[in-house]
């Protein structure tokens, strides 16, 4: 009886975790279309292939080159020290001869976990983590089970991009008194030198003293050349007895290190001398804490897996102690340069929001931080305040290709970024933080916006030569967003004014109350004060109802979203399908609001783990801007979130019939959980 309990209690117990499990990893076998999922910390993002012990590239945060001699900066590719490869009996592993191929992602823990079998001869399983706490280091935990004797050989590796110059490749054994630390190192500057960057490895066996040199197996140095730089060993295994051991790198540029060669020195050596389960178990708490900002899904486990994904990547391309932004694709990859757009003040930033208020004041931090290269850009331009650039990148300047006309017309950003910085008071209530940070860029944006917009003949005012939220609208004037958003910052900043006790610059309230939104006819909000009906790339008009709420009475948010949802491209990006589906939530329709949410992303999706590409017809994931999108439809549509001057509230929250519970968790600074049922 007694064992039949056990065995009952023990089945229930095993249920239970895989029910919980299947919110949290996603796994797969091989498949011929692949696309990988980072592992990332804020700082690197290390993005795995679907080979044996490779990884296609390490990215790194706010470390910028020129991509071309005549061109703009670039998020630097990094060297890559997740490359290794294993022999078995004299024959490296290869996709070739491996059976039983699986590679999951653990969200919970942040964790991307290969396993195969090579030949009947040794099972194979690693885990790739981007260590959240030593946020410039990866490690890479190995166990390997022989399945028979045989011989093992494996090599550490630091490759280094060709496009580097004056590299350095060395291997040292440090000493103090007995501890010793071997350390394979290159170092080398960026392509145009404008960065250093010093990147250290080891391997580390934490089951024995790893420091002292007769305990451990003889390492080999092999330089092939300054760009390839190696590090190996030998050892012969017993059929069942499991081998374990890690190898671990760290890479520093000269953008955050004085030194970057010693940093990146230390975090191994520190990597080295930790013991494993404290190691990896500061990262698995930092996501644990993470996590307290969540949301659950009942009884659609796809769309909890999607939600999950997309959460996870915001997380993993931002920290709360960087004072950084996140680009459109974060840390997956180089594209759009890594640089930051109003990507994350309109989609990123609104969810971090409401469930971490410590990232999202890092987003900001980075605005006001470059608020005097914001203010010098107006001045170049002719205008007062501050104008900030359509693409940032370290420096705060302009970093948009000058063949771009966004780089030089896209100017509502500049509110989108003031409009952010009221929404982290509102749900803050930072007064501090207001008077220091928040308050002198709203005002800065305000004073910009009073001089950018021009005074008609009939009082009204006009925001003229810009290019909207639809970029295939270049060059129009009264763009519907850029006019919305411009009011919105306005009257914002009045607000701003009034609560830290200065008195509000009167045109503010002049140019907000008078700048033209034009209508069709029959209602309908006009894209621009020319707009036609032509295709648009993106949602625009449709913001004025959320998240503007300019635009608030039923009859026209309904017309704009009739009018304007069929002209959407199939090649734009995921966004606008977003914003119809919190206003459809917001308007009560569950079912309509559900398609729309499904639409925003699930044909972005590319296999095997769902990583968002930017538009169903693209292939250039992952897009946190998507991501963004689809997780402010599940928190301020279904939710009924609403951010206001009290804070967070609830509004007419609305459960889609697919599911059949909605929990929001970790909600503002108090951590409220909100429940739909």
């Amino acid at each position: 009886m007694k064992r039949l309990l056990c065995l009952l209690m023990c089945s229930i117990s095993f249920l239970l975790q895989a029910q919980n499990d299947s919110g949290w990893i996603i796994t797969s076998g091989k498949v011929s279309n692949y696309t990988g999922v980072v592992a990332a910390n804020g700082r690197i993002g290390i993005l795995p292939e679907d080979k044996p012990f490779k990884t296609k590239s390490i990215i790194l945060n706010n470390v910028y080159e020129k991509a071309s001699e005549l061109g703009v900066s670039q998020i630097v590719s990094g060297m890559n020290f997740a490359n290794l490869d294993m022999e078995v009996d004299g024959e490296k592993i290869t996709e070739a001869h491996v059976s039983d191929w699986h590679q999951s992602l653990n969200m919970k823990t942040a964790a991307f976990e290969t396993s195969f079998t090579f030949k009947n001869k040794v099972k194979v399983v690693y885990t790739i983590y981007a260590l959240r706490n030593i946020p410039y280091a990866g490690y890479i935990d190995f166990k390997i089970t022989p399945l028979q004797n045989v011989s093992l050989k494996v090599t550490g590796k630091i490759e280094t991009p060709k496009d580097f110059i004056e590299p350095l490749s060395t291997f040292r054994v440090l000493k103090d008194n007995e501890t010793t630390m071997p350390i394979l190192q290159t170092v080398a500057k960026t392509r145009f030198g404008s960065q250093t960057i010093g990147t250290s490895a080891t391997f580390i066996w934490h089951a024995i003293n790893s420091t002292r040199e007769d305990q451990r197996p003889e390492l080999h140095h092999n330089k092939i050349s300054d760009y390839d730089n190696e590090l190996w060993f030998s050892k012969d295994l017993i059929k069942g007895e499991n081998y374990n051991f890690a190898w671990t790198g760290a890479e520093c540029a000269s953008q955050d290190f004085n030194d970057p060669q010693s940093e990146s020195e230390r975090f191994v050596i520190f990597n080295l001398l930790t013991p494993r389960a404290a190691l990896l178990q500061g990262h698995k708490d930092l996501w644990e804490n993470l996590w307290q900002g969540d949301i659950e899904i009942e009884g659609d486990i796809q769309s909890q897996l999607d939600v999950r994904l997309a959460l996870y990547h915001l997380y993993a391309f931002s920290r709360s102690d960087s004072d950084l932004s996140i680009s459109p694709m974060g840390l997956s990859s180089q594209n759009y340069n890594g640089h930051i757009f109003w990507d994350t003040e309109l989609w990123m930033f609104p969810p971090l929001l409401l469930l971490n208020e410590p990232i999202a004041k890092s987003l900001v931090n980075y605005r006001s931080d470059r608020l005097d290269k914001a203010k010098q850009k107006a001045k170049n331009f002719g205008y007062q305040g501050a104008m900030y650039p359509w693409e940032s990148d370290d420096t705060g300047e302009e970093a948009t290709p000058a063949w771009a006309l966004t780089g030089t017309f896209e100017h509502h950003i500049t509110a989108d970024i003031a409009i952010a910085f009221w929404n982290y008071y509102r749900v803050t209530h930072d007064m501090a933080w207001l008077k220091a940070k928040g308050y002198p860029v709203m005002k800065a944006v305000a004073d910009y916006w009073v001089s950018r917009a021009t005074k008609n003949e009939d009082g009204s005012y006009s925001i003229n030569n810009v290019v909207g939220a639809n970029e295939f609208a270049p060059n129009v004037d009264d763009n519907a967003f850029t006019n919305g958003s411009a009011i919105t910052a306005l009257e914002f900043a009045k607000t701003a004014a009034n609560t830290v006790g200065e008195t509000p610059h009167p045109e503010w309230e002049i140019v907000a109350k008078n700048l033209k939104i034009h209508k069709f006819p029959d209602g309908t909000t006009m894209e621009h004060s020319t707009y036609n009906g032509a295709i648009i790339k993106q949602a625009d008009v449709n913001l004025l109802a959320y998240p503007l709420h300019i635009v608030t009475d039923k009859e026209t948010i309904v017309k704009d979203l009739k009018y304007y949802e069929p002209k959407l491209a199939e090649e734009g990006p995921a966004m606008g399908q977003s914003v119809f589906a919190v206003i459809y939530a917001r308007l009560g329709d569950a079912e309509e609001a559900f398609r729309l949410f499904k639409r925003s992303y699930e044909p972005n999706k590319r296999p095997p783990f769902g990583a968002l590409a930017e538009a169903a017809t693209s292939d250039n994931p992952y897009f946190a801007t998507g991501a963004g999108g689809m997780l402010q439809v599940v928190l301020f549509g279904f939710g009924g979130l609403d951010i206001t001057e009290d804070g967070v509230v609830q509004k007419n929250p609305i459960l889609p019939r697919e599911w059949k519970k909605l929990t929001l968790k970790g909600i503002g600074p108090d951590r409220k959980t909100f429940v739909v049922k």
